[in-house]
């Protein structure tokens, strides 16, 4: 079959026609085009015939951009949305539905959702994560053993089933290799932490076409080395001249608190302490650091002054606060090891195959050190007593100038204290993963076939490691006064009182585990059924059968002996026996050519899932080629996602909201938090989260239509603008939209016998639709110069729009591009990839820029309500760029050395107000869009053994 000059370009550009961000390997001789199975789609055929927009990256690809995890793959691919899916998003302190997300890193193509991308290895499902169970872990793709990584971007529940709304990942592993190869990688951040390693082998022996079988093997191990946040200068949550401050008053050095629980020295059983001599403001937390006179809070490392204009708390002005953010990793430390093992058959047209994969991936997040605060786990019989040595020193600080509280000297002392001496909080998950595959395809007469079997699982367990104390044992232990929350700058804690807070660690506690278990088979069988004019008309058949399980434990310790750990996130209303259903599928896709120049591709699936019935999901799509030089493609096909076992079985968890920025949205009618207007008052009720078994799947519409413009071989361009609408979606709805939305949702505001709101249900329902929509551009130039061949090229991708509304009665919302959200998807209106390559000889140079759009920023409560205007503040963040640079040389037999310099110009992330009053997480950067290493230097050498 004759390419044309389209074809050759589309060929040329990777299958997609469209150009990739990533950049290319030189143009070899092309070989006699072959029959194969491009991901979505069950006929195989002549890989540039596809209408879909595929985009495919090379493992050559991958090694100059010296990318060795799948996790790098995803942050540079810049279909894939900006969502909490990375490791680095959760590295702190986590709520809601990114609870049980430990040491998971997910894909999110089109801002879709983690559980609505389909990764695939070979073309076949893999287990979800053990821990969650709702979206692959990338971190068990043995990434050393890729050839190549297919992306297609268009929806294919009508090909695979449920969670191929966003789009299809799929990893293709090496196959039929002959030899052996060992690699070695580093990558070394300049200003220190952060580093990545790598070592792999890869081996195989025998040939398909003379010896009718092949044997691989590969092994590899892989580190990336913690990057604390007081590593990185950006990290600094006291920039209040920009809109932002830390909203925690739980100190090294401690702050003093009124309080009901019992008489102390600022109240008698009251939250309101003593008035300001000369005003009729109370002050209910004081650090003596902060009084008039006072060292200052930044005679402690990490402390400063609590803002209480931007976070419109008057009562806390002569408290101090302590940066969480620079106590969490930014990247967490991470050991992977993996293998893979594939014997493969050839028997005439046919090829049987068994392959086992396997991966074993430790990760540790790391992050501040436990708040001590009066309540229900620190009674009155904590308080520090009169009888501790920092007392005087404490209660004489605050008298002289709350001469008020004289009266009460000998009082306990109620106080909020971050206890740095029980180290930062570390949850460590050690997650295995596997899979054997058992297969066969070929050919019978004119028909191709696949059939397969296999088995894979993911289980993860995570643990306790620093950080974390019996709540009883610490609070007996600091009612004793041995261990002083008061020290001064520079002083240090007894060797008794070390002693007595390591006596109460529960290093080591299992916290939760979970495993999912996938069993599937499947068959599929394609070819011509008859010619027309226009040529061959093309069908495929095939069925899908899996068994998906899912178990998840909460604490493992014995019922009978479990004390409480502080603030440990056990989760045993989530705890799950082994649940599971059964899917049973069918599927066909007919391509029909109508003209030489027009073929049109029809597929539809029927799916039934044990537990809530079935779901047909069809697809259209057309190839329409007027000329050599243009194509136009387009498709339309629906979508289906099942809910996880999760969304449906998980208890009711009960978390008290601990920010400063909500009001009651029945008293308060502009939601801004404003304690001089009444009603507008800060509120902590409790949020309830949760799973419902009533939930049905959410579906979806989508349609693509792109062209590709090839004048010659030297050069293309292409544009595709797809949309995507779901409908009844599985969400656990925003308390943003919730409060904006009041009268829609007055029944999940719980209120008390007095009327206060004490509960907002944000369990997850079936509610509400979304309209994402967005045009990818490509274009890809090449030649020759001066004895050698260069090329250039730009990926990207515009979100034109990103709306959703809470209910179907609902109007949208405005629109989500551009505009800061806490978790989920961060909507960018613009991410690109350009690149130049030249090569002459055995040498090939690399130059790359990413880009990613600026956006509307987090406001702080004192911002919103007017109350404060910093004077350094800018409502947005700056945009994200940085560029790269990679130097091959294969001139050594046998070896290949790739050198490159990541982040060239060391640029920072950009200012962000990421800080969040609830859970005291994020910081002054935005995980979800940039790259907290700064410049790096990357060295990978490959020898072939001979």
């Amino acid at each position: 079959m004759k390419l044309k000059t389209i074809a050759r370009c589309i060929a040329l550009i990777g299958m997609s026609a469209g150009a990739s961000g990533w950049v290319q390997a030189q143009e070899q001789p092309a070989p006699s085009p072959q029959r194969v199975e491009i991901t979505g789609s069950s006929i195989k055929r002549i890989a540039s015939e596809g209408a879909l927009p595929i985009e495919v990256i090379t493992r050559k690809q991958l090694e100059a951009a010296g990318i060795v995890t799948a996790e790098q793959f995803i942050a540079n691919l810049n279909i894939n949305g900006n969502g909490s899916d990375n490791l680095a998003s959760n590295a702190d302190v986590t709520s809601g539905a990114q609870r049980g997300n430990n040491g998971a890193s997910s894909a999110n193509l089109r801002g879709q959702g983690a559980d609505s991308t389909l990764v695939l290895l070979n073309g076949r499902r893999v287990a979800t994560h053990g821990m969650k169970g709702s979206a692959v872990d990338l971190n068990s793709i043995p990434m050393a053993a890729v050839e190549r990584i297919e992306v297609l971007k268009d929806g294919a529940s009508a090909i695979y089933g449920t969670d191929a709304i966003g789009g299809v990942i799929n990893f293709i592993l090496r196959k039929n290799y002959n030899g052996l190869e060992a690699q070695a990688f580093t990558d070394i951040s300049q200003q220190g932490g952060g580093n990545i390693k790598r070592m792999s082998i890869v081996g195989g022996f025998g040939d398909l076409e003379n010896d009718h079988y092949n044997v691989l093997l590969t092994a590899t191990h892989s580190e990336n080395d913690a990057l604390r946040g007081d590593q990185r200068d950006f990290v600094n949550t006291f920039q209040p001249n920009r809109g932002l401050s830390v909203d925690t008053r739980g100190t090294p050095n401690a702050t003093v608190f009124a309080t009901s629980l019992a008489n102390t020295i600022l109240s008698n059983k009251s939250n309101s302490g003593p008035v300001f001599p000369g005003t009729t403001q109370v002050m209910n937390a004081i650090n003596v650091l902060n009084l008039p006179g006072g060292a200052g809070c930044s005679a402690v490392d990490g402390m400063a002054a609590y803002d209480a204009k931007l976070w419109d708390v008057a009562s806390s002005k002569y408290a101090c606060a302590w940066d969480t953010g620079r106590a969490a990793v930014l990247q967490q430390p991470v050991k992977n090891d993996n293998f893979v093992a594939r014997a493969t058959f050839k028997i005439g047209t046919h090829q049987l195959f068994a392959e086992a994969v396997g991966s074993q991936v430790e990760v540790s997040k790391r992050f501040s050190p436990n708040q001590v605060s009066p309540g229900t786990n620190f009674p009155a019989s904590s308080f520090y007593p009169s009888t501790g040595s920092a007392y005087n020193d404490v209660f004489n600080a605050i008298v002289a100038v709350f001469p008020s509280i004289e009266a009460n000297r000998g009082a306990p002392i109620a106080y909020r204290w971050r206890c740095m001496e029980c180290g930062n909080r570390e949850i460590s998950t050690r997650t295995e993963a596997g899979r054997l595959q058992l297969g066969a395809d070929g050919q019978i007469g004119k028909w191709d076939y696949r059939v397969g079997l296999s088995r894979a699982y993911s289980e993860s367990e995570s643990k306790l490691g620093t950080g974390y104390n019996y709540t009883v044992a610490l609070a007996n232990a600091l009612g004793t006064g041995i261990i002083n929350p008061f020290l001064k700058p520079g002083e240090k804690q007894s060797q008794a009182a070390l002693d007595l807070i390591n006596s109460t660690s529960a290093a080591g506690v299992t916290l939760y585990g979970g495993k999912t278990t996938l069993t599937q088979a499947d068959a599929a069988l394609s070819g011509e059924i008859w010619q027309l004019p226009a040529g061959a008309v093309m069908a495929a058949v095939g069925t899908d059968l899996r068994k998906e399980e899912y178990t998840f434990n909460g604490d493992a310790r014995a019922s009978s002996v479990r004390p409480a750990i502080l603030n440990a996130p056990f989760d045993d209303s989530n705890a799950l026996p082994k649940v599971s259903r059964d899917i049973r599928a069918v599927y066909a896709e007919v391509l029909v050519p109508v003209l030489k120049s027009l073929e049109v591709t029809v597929a539809g699936r029927q799916d039934h899932y044990s537990g809530f019935g079935s779901t047909f999901n069809p697809k259209v799509s057309f190839r329409y080629t007027p000329t050599d030089t243009l194509l136009f493609r387009g498709s339309y096909n629906t979508g289906f996602r099942a809910p996880s076992f999760n969304q449906l079985f998980n208890g009711i968890t009960d978390s008290p909201y601990a920010g400063k920025d909500l009001a009651d949205p029945a008293t308060c009618p502009t939601l801004k938090v404003d304690s001089s207007k009444p009603g507008c008052a800060a509120i902590t009720p409790n949020i309830l989260t949760g799973g419902k078994t009533t939930l049905g799947p959410e579906k979806a519409k989508q349609a693509t239509v792109g062209v590709v413009w090839a004048p010659s071989s030297n050069f293309s361009a292409n544009a595709d603008i797809w949309e995507i609408r779901k409908e009844n979606s599985i969400t656990t709805i925003d308390l943003t939209t919730m409060l904006q939305n009041y009268d829609l949702f007055r029944d999940q505001f719980l209120r008390d016998s007095t009327g206060a709101l004490a509960f907002v249900d944000q369990r997850w329902v079936n509610a509400g639709s979304s309209i994402t929509r967005g045009v990818e551009v490509g274009a890809k130039a090449n030649g020759a110069i001066f004895n050698g061949k260069w090329a250039a090229g730009l990926d990207g991708s515009y979100l034109l729009e990103k709306k959703s509304r809470p209910m179907a009665n609902a109007p949208y919302g405005e629109s989500e591009v551009g505009r800061f959200t806490f978790t989920g998807d961060l909507g960018l209106r613009w991410k690109h990839t350009a690149f130049v390559n030249y090569t002459q000889g055995d040498w090939t140079g690399t130059f790359t820029q990413i880009y990613r759009a600026g956006y509307k920023d987090q406001v702080l409560p004192g911002v919103q309500n007017g109350l404060v205007m910093p004077s350094n503040y800018n409502p947005n963040v700056k945009a994200y760029i940085i560029y790269n640079m990679s130097v091959t040389y294969s001139g050594i037999k046998n070896l290949t050395l790739t050198a490159g310099l990541k982040n060239i110009f060391n640029t920072d992330p950009p200012f962000a107000i990421t800080y969040d009053s609830n859970t005291g997480a994020g910081s002054s950067w935005e995980p979800r869009v940039a790259d907290p290493r700064g410049r790096a230097f990357t060295l990978l050498a490959n020898y072939k053994f001979k």
